[in-house]
């Protein structure tokens, strides 16, 4: 079996996932902020791509907490921003959340073609592995990307979590599979790595250090989020 990497959402062609294993990886944060909610008794967080969708979604789904960002920033009339800190389980427990961001959002919508679509980041990165092991398929890790291109922090973080699919089991890499561990093995403090990323430096200059900080610890979580039918739940 094989695995794969994309290497930003905007470059998923939906027809070539299908029969395979997806995980979606959107570190600086969206992904961490889906792992954290439903970590925290979330009953649900729903993707969507736009305002106007999470809007209308809201009204459509019953106790709805509205969250996502824009250029990084919380989104004018919503509940909470893109900061997985504020989705403690006082806020989101036995709460629909409704999150749209830049990136990570799309990235899993895209995706829903794979036979399984899981959430993963650095917060549940073994957890996910096994999960995706279990399910005997060959495995592609979707960056969201910053922007629709490629983005350093998404790319080790990925490297981090084949690396954990290794230890579980053999797997054929392709060589930008390979990269990613590289670049993991290379930089096992992988802030120092993450430090150089565009992505990062925005974060930084919006005081967001916190979130970074948060969204960097390896396998705080052992759940695995999954995305079917148009709704992410535990797995």
């Amino acid at each position: 079996m094989k695995i794969d990497m994309i290497i930003s959402g905007d470059y998923i062609i939906t027809e070539s996932l299908r029969n395979l294993t997806v995980i979606v990886v959107d570190v600086l944060r969206a992904t961490s902020v889906i792992i954290t909610a439903l970590n925290n008794g979330a009953k649900s967080v729903v993707p969507v791509t736009s305002v106007e969708d999470a809007l209308a979604t809201r009204n459509n789904l019953g106790n709805v907490i509205l969250g996502g960002e824009r250029k990084a920033k919380k989104i004018d009339g919503f509940d909470l921003s893109n900061s997985p800190l504020e989705y403690t389980s006082e806020v989101v427990h036995d709460k629909n959340v409704v999150f749209t961001t830049s990136n990570g959002t799309k990235a899993v919508t895209k995706s829903s073609t794979a036979d399984r679509v899981f959430i993963g980041g650095l917060l549940n990165a073994k957890a996910v592995s096994m999960k995706a092991v279990e399910t005997e398929r060959d495995i592609v890790i979707v960056n969201a990307g910053t922007n629709g291109v490629f983005s350093m922090d998404d790319f080790i973080t990925g490297g981090a979590i084949i690396n954990d699919i290794l230890s579980i089991k053999e797997y054929e890499l392709t060589d930008i599979a390979k990269t990613a561990l590289i670049i993991f093995k290379s930089h096992q403090d992988i802030k120092s790595y993450i430090k150089e990323a565009s992505h990062y430096k925005i974060l930084m200059e919006l005081g967001l250090g916190e979130d970074i900080d948060y969204c960097l610890n390896k396998d705080l979580f052992n759940i695995v989020p999954e995305f079917k039918n148009g709704i992410i739940r535990l797995s």
